[in-house]
């Protein structure tokens, strides 16, 4: 095996050791045969007397499922707190949430990214041989511009398996912990305003444009009526005397 054909894209690699791809793929499951792999989010809108008490107790309801709180804001009136909790827990986790305050807004989502674990891990795959063949290529090289050739191309096939591992690492985290977003208040937390769309959407965004620009310019002119009224009264004063001036002028040459 030559430095050119180790520093060939992983694709043609593939074809020069298909039996060792095969083995190292084996690992690989079809889509339609693994468990579809599901990141789990839920955001829940609570209102509570005391903040800090509900907040305390969210994080409580996590740590007793096996999960841990993360991100986490509170003021005397409102709070917020992220937790990480078993995918499989979350919704009793929500459920217990009645008992912490009045549920006002509960949202749970599923994503699956079952076909793109499966790509990430059989691109992880076929890179882990692509590696072994470059590390054997590396030890065989015997001019200093092979292997020199081949170990940068050993680097960046390194680098590029080692960014794969960590995106599977992220997905099967995200796949195995869920993360639950809770909000607490003192008062009923608004629910966001449905976006506007459609017809009537539009035409409602039009108003509201027009009336924004009508009232841009009421300020305006409201900010300028005070200038216009100051130097107005001068200016009509000097016109009224000029024009007075030229009538006597007049007067006096008909004369």
């Amino acid at each position: 095996m030559s430095a050119k054909d180790a520093a060939a894209p992983p694709q043609a690699a593939q074809e020069k050791a298909p039996q060792q791809e095969n083995n190292a793929g084996q690992a690989v499951q079809p889509v339609q045969q693994q468990e579809r792999q599901l990141v789990r989010t839920a955001n829940v809108d609570l209102r509570s007397d005391d903040v800090l008490k509900a907040i305390g107790q969210v994080k409580d309801r996590a740590a007793a499922v096996g999960g841990f709180a993360g991100e986490e804001n509170s003021t005397k009136s409102s709070g917020s707190v992220t937790v990480r909790v078993p995918s499989a827990e979350l919704d009793k986790v929500v459920r217990d949430l009645t008992s912490v305050g009045e549920v006002t807004r509960s949202e749970v989502r599923s994503q699956d990214v079952t076909d793109q674990l499966v790509d990430v891990e059989a691109r992880i795959a076929t890179q882990k041989a692509s590696v072994e063949r470059l590390r054997v290529l590396f030890e065989r090289a015997g001019s200093t511009s092979e292997v020199a050739q081949v170990e940068q191309e050993l680097t960046k096939r390194q680098a590029d398996l080692e960014s794969m591992q960590r995106r599977s690492a992220s997905l099967k985290g995200q796949v195995s912990l869920a993360t639950l977003t809770v909000r607490v208040a003192t008062v009923p937390i608004a629910a966001p305003e449905p976006e506007k769309v459609g017809f009537f959407g539009a035409l409602a965004g039009g108003w509201d444009a027009l009336v924004t620009v009508v009232g841009v310019i009421l300020v305006g002119v409201g900010a300028m009526l005070p200038f216009v009224v100051a130097l107005g009264v001068p200016a009509a004063l000097v016109v009224h005397l000029l024009r007075k001036r030229r009538r006597v002028t007049r007067m006096n040459e008909a004369a």
